[in-house]
């Protein structure tokens, strides 16, 4: 009987053994934890906010998460995509929420991203209307540069994170321990084993650096064991032109939502997303990232890095991903638990993070595999990541144009390629076939 539990774990429903469900949802939240709170350190450090505030957002971050997470896989009232997404702390819009807190503070974020919240939750509901310019081809490519921007970062991970230290020794040795366990674990013949290979690989990898003298635990022994999620730790201000910045952010959100929803789909399910789970999917984004705002927490959206994990381990089942998401909102109210994670060197994090974000790119390959390329659409795909994936690793291209041109098209190659990829599958003409 158990057996048959533990197949569950590759369906989207079915119930899983907590002792199961526990450690393959906890291995979610391994995978987005430092994306989940980085953009909130880095922003918190430019406004050079006090220390309980920065504390208590980064809590906040956690709490919200988990939510955020549960309302994406357990749909309510069309809100949500049942598809087994994480949500976490978007680094999307890291340039724009920086250029707008130097400019009209952190409650000027949280306004816009109330606005935005709001038009990305109605763009949702015209998905399908929209989706013409969505076609897999479309898609494909976003998922693909979704996995080709994170690679930097995963390897930034690996290296160390951003420290002064980036680079030693140290952290490839256990960078590099942590992706030759994930391959060896994968290898065995056990499917509890291989699903929880990342995992595993993550604890030997953490082991590792502790013995290494590589972990400070002085911010674990500090923290508070409880303590509550504050509602509004800032004063929310409204500003026209941080509102027009953010919205645009968010319509692209929405464009990488549809290609990560498309990558679990694809990776996790072997096939498209729906209309109904693509729109879904949207509306809870922009839902998440409203809830969010009243928290003092930056927008949230469905993580690329999860993506990864799903197409790694072929785990999809909801049960165990809300088991994950759980546990992200008892982090919220229990600090010295988040802290145990904080404390872990990004290395450990890295070995993992070039597995996960190399397969998001498979799966987007896969995808992009199953239709016919011909002439037409290999032009598409070679101008759409030339140009897309090119610009976003020389983002400094566009610094001489209007400011809001590289905040929206340069911090990754994700919104260039859409942009590029759905204007030239509309306007180059296509076989009587093809229609």
């Amino acid at each position: 009987m158990l057996e048959t539990k533990n197949e569950n774990i590759y369906q989207l429903e079915g119930r899983v053994p907590l002792k199961i469900a526990v450690p393959l949802g906890v291995q979610h939240l391994l995978a987005m934890f430092l994306g989940n709170i980085s953009p909130l350190i880095i922003v918190c450090g430019m406004l050079q906010m006090e220390t309980g505030l920065k504390t208590s957002l980064i809590q906040n971050a956690m709490f919200i998460a988990g939510v955020t997470t549960l309302i994406q896989i357990y749909p309510v009232l069309k809100i949500g995509s049942g598809l087994p997404g994480v949500m976490g702390t978007s680094s999307g819009f890291l340039g724009s929420c920086k250029a707008i807190g130097a400019s009209y503070g952190y409650g000027a974020i949280m306004g816009a991203s109330i606005f935005g919240a709001i038009f990305e939750m109605i763009l949702g509901y015209f998905i399908k209307p929209l989706k013409k310019l969505f076609p897999p081809i479309v898609t494909s490519l976003v998922v693909i540069s979704i996995g080709l921007s994170l690679l930097p970062v995963g390897i930034r991970y690996f290296g160390g994170g951003f420290t002064k230290e980036f680079g030693d020794p140290k952290h490839l040795i256990v960078g590099t321990t942590v992706i030759l366990l994930v391959i060896i674990f994968n290898q065995f013949k056990n499917r509890v084993i291989r699903s929880s290979a990342i995992l595993i690989s993550i604890v030997i990898g953490y082991a590792l650096a502790i013995l290494m003298g590589m972990v400070d635990f002085t911010a674990v022994k500090e923290a508070a064991w409880i303590s509550l999620p504050k509602f509004m730790p800032v004063k929310i201000v409204f500003n026209t032109h941080a509102i027009i910045a953010m919205v645009i952010m968010y319509i692209a959100t929405a464009v990488e939502t549809v290609g990560d929803l498309s990558g679990i789909a694809n990776g996790g399910l072997d096939r498209e997303p729906t209309d109904q789970e693509l729109s879904g999917g949207v509306i809870a984004d922009g839902f998440g990232s409203l809830i969010a705002a009243f928290f003092g927490v930056l927008p949230n959206t469905t993580f690329s890095q999860n993506v990864g994990l799903v197409a790694v381990t072929k785990v999809v089942n909801r049960f165990v991903i809300g088991t994950g998401a759980i546990v992200l909102v008892l982090m919220g109210f229990i600090p010295k638990l988040s802290a145990i994670f904080t404390v872990m060197p990004q290395s450990v994090l890295g070995g993992a993070a070039v597995v996960m974000f190399a397969m998001i790119f498979v799966s987007g390959l896969k995808s992009l595999l199953r239709e016919e390329i011909d002439d037409r659409k290999g032009l598409i795909i070679a101008i759409s990541l030339g140009l897309g994936v090119g610009i976003g690793n020389v983002p400094e291209l566009l610094g001489q144009l209007p400011a809001w041109v590289g905040q929206i098209f340069a911090q990754n190659g994700i919104i260039m390629t859409f942009v590029i990829a759905t204007a030239l599958n509309l306007l180059l003409p296509t076989k009587k076939a093809d229609k």
